[in-house]
């Protein structure tokens, strides 16, 4: 298994306001403690903006940088140009870092993820174009693009996903808690996605406050303060039938560990128990 750590299971986050930030240095020792060799970029400006430097920074860790999280406005075709401006600095970045793929998310244009969020048959027509000329960036970069159903953006309820599998051919970010979270089942969505899962993010789902977030009682960033995110094996999201159903598939990818966290204030140094009981997870399970 290709298993790579990412920011956010230290609460490290692009959403305004998302709780403390650690600083790279401490989040980068931490994961190599563990004993990751590799990890997602996390938000800009978490790493130095110049990527030799970024680069530099992992080496000297033991870790090399696999891909990184972006988020665009796609189905709106006026904000298409500056949208894919953005993506395209940000996979100029990731190749130049070093990595091999992108995860992109179809954003709503609101900050954060609480929004519900439905577009109409002529929307999802231009989100399909943005897509295709994401994966022309991409391709350019020398990147892999893997679509990222994601709560709180137009891809990231079951009937978002399955609209997304039939309408274009991109790549999959396999993200099992989001998928779980937006009602989805993560292993029908990989026996649907077949092939066309390129990358996958590892993290289980509380299926209560799961349910409650999907009804819209509780708001997404209060989910995740109360733990709607769960270490492997802890929540609803299948995730040893999730491995299975990849190995069987033949999926080669990277494996990213990644439970979304808000921190309310930094914790003392030493790895996040909650990753450390992933990892255990997957040691049985790999």
């Amino acid at each position: 298994m290709k298993l790579a750590a990412a920011p956010i299971s230290w609460g490290v986050c692009e959403v305004p306001d998302w709780g403390v930030q650690l600083p790279p240095d401490r989040v980068l020792r931490e994961m190599a403690g563990l004993g990751f060799t590799a990890t997602e970029a996390g938000p800009p400006g978490f790493l130095p903006a110049d990527a030799s430097i970024a680069r530099r920074q992992l080496d000297e860790r033991g870790l090399r940088l696999v891909g990184g999280f972006v988020t665009a406005v796609l189905h709106d075709p006026a904000r298409r140009a500056a949208e894919l401006a953005a993506v395209e600095r940000q996979a100029t970045w990731l190749a130049a870092g070093g990595a091999a793929s992108t995860s992109t998310a179809a954003a709503t244009g609101d900050a954060g993820y609480s929004a519900a969020a439905e577009i109409d048959d002529g929307a999802w027509g231009a989100l399909f174009v943005g897509l295709d000329r994401v994966g022309d960036i991409a391709a350019r970069a020398g990147l892999t693009l893997a679509v990222h159903p994601h709560f709180g953006t137009v891809i990231g309820r079951r009937h978002h996903i399955e609209r997304f599998l039939a309408g274009c051919a991109h790549g999959l970010c396999l993200d099992t808690g989001h998928l779980a979270l937006g009602g989805a089942d993560p292993v029908a969505v990989a026996k649907d996605a077949g092939g066309r899962v390129k990358h996958v993010h590892l993290k289980d789902t509380d299926a209560s406050l799961a349910a409650r977030t999907r009804a819209g009682t509780l708001d997404y960033a209060d989910a995740v303060r109360q733990g709607v995110y769960r270490p492997l094996g802890e929540g609803a999201a299948r995730i040893a039938d999730v491995l299975a159903c990849l190995g069987a598939s033949g999926y080669e990818g990277w494996y990213v560990l990644e439970q979304d966290v808000m921190l309310e204030r930094a914790p003392a140094e030493g790895a996040p128990a909650h990753v450390a009981r992933s990892l255990a997870f997957l040691r049985g399970h790999a």
